[in-house]
């Protein structure tokens, strides 16, 4: 027999526009009968969101916190910050968690962080990369570093491996999850130039680039370390209406708004991975899109991009620039 939500999902991922907006946001949860997506209290769970001021990183925050987590709020504006920990608190009925202030893109300041929080818990159950934005013009860190590189890869990959303990301490293992984007789709894995130059930047292309580079670290992470330790998944929320894309696509934003999903419909898988204890945890080194695993690669142009001897250099260039003590290589036992 045809399983009827298997093939609404093939047909919907075949072109891009009615997976990505809420029109299949809406049709899978209903043909797969979707429960919601923290299905057992998260009291005494401890949960870290980055970029979590507005859109999506806030309603993941706020789900989170609603179940019962203890949710710590990562941010670089110390203002903005501390108004969305106030916030969440509201909206989900718990008390106030003092936020973490870093920049992602400052690796001085994401140690920092990694300090800050292992003084603070003895344990940290998630960790939800989700800090980043798409930039019409090119930036650098103070170490030089090409801005939407060091905040979407660098600093998350740094901060991951810092917390690698405190993620492996718990009764369950812990997960480390990374908000991703259908942008990744149009960029192959690029190494040596994964920073562009000025003369050639876009900063749709950069955030591609950065975005591809973050799936591919999700693989890698997964392949490294114990999935009894430590699960990873990467997630792409779909079309989704948050500030982010309103102030850097307005032009989509304009002729998409009617499609887009909610804050809330975008964060949906998230929150699943983040709170689930069933398939997210028996699973790792996944990308995701509406509760269901998805291929990284649409185009043959990507998919001849990304060699084992790329993506071995893709890990090397990062341990390089972040000075992280990534784990050994675990063998293919830990693959996903």
């Amino acid at each position: 027999m045809i399983n009827v939500a298997d093939a609404v999902d093939h047909l919907l991922e075949a072109p891009v526009a009615p997976s990505f907006t809420r029109i299949g946001y809406d049709l899978r949860r209903r043909l797969d009968h979707w429960g919601e997506p923290t299905p057992t209290p998260l009291d005494e769970r401890v949960m870290v969101v980055t970029g979590a001021t507005s859109g999506l990183g806030a309603a993941t925050a706020c789900r989170l916190a609603t179940a019962g987590a203890t949710v710590v709020l990562v941010g670089r504006d110390a203002a903005r910050t501390e108004r969305a920990a106030e916030d969440v608190a509201a909206r989900s009925d718990r008390a106030p968690v003092a936020p973490v202030i870093a920049d992602l893109g400052e690796l001085d300041a994401v140690r920092a962080a990694a300090t800050e929080l292992r003084d603070r818990f003895g344990r940290l159950d998630v960790l939800v990369h989700n800090a980043g934005a798409l930039l019409a013009d090119r930036r650098t860190t103070s170490a030089g570093n090409e801005a939407t590189v060091a905040t979407q890869v660098f600093g998350p990959f740094l901060l991951t491996s810092l917390l690698l303990p405190l993620l492996s301490s718990g009764p369950r293992p812990g997960r480390v999850l990374t908000m991703s984007s259908g942008g990744m789709y149009s960029a192959g894995l690029h190494v040596a130039d994964l920073e562009m130059t000025a003369p050639t930047y876009r900063g749709t292309e950069q955030y591609a680039r950065a975005k591809r580079a973050q799936v591919t670290l999700n693989e890698l992470w997964a392949a490294r370390v114990d999935r009894s330790a430590v699960v990873f998944h990467a997630v792409h929320p779909g079309w989704a209406d948050t500030p982010g894309v309103a102030e850097a696509l307005p032009t989509f934003r304009t002729i998409l708004r009617p499609l887009l999903r909610t804050p809330d419909q975008g964060a949906d898988t998230m929150v699943w991975l983040a709170a689930d204890d069933g398939e997210p945890l028996a699973t790792t080194g996944g990308f995701w899109l509406d509760r269901r695993r998805r291929a990284i690669h649409r185009l043959g142009s990507t998919r001849r991009s990304d060699t084992p001897a790329r993506r071995q250099e893709l890990w090397e260039l990062v341990m390089a620039r972040t000075g992280a003590e990534g784990p050994p290589d675990c063998g293919p036992t830990a693959a996903p």
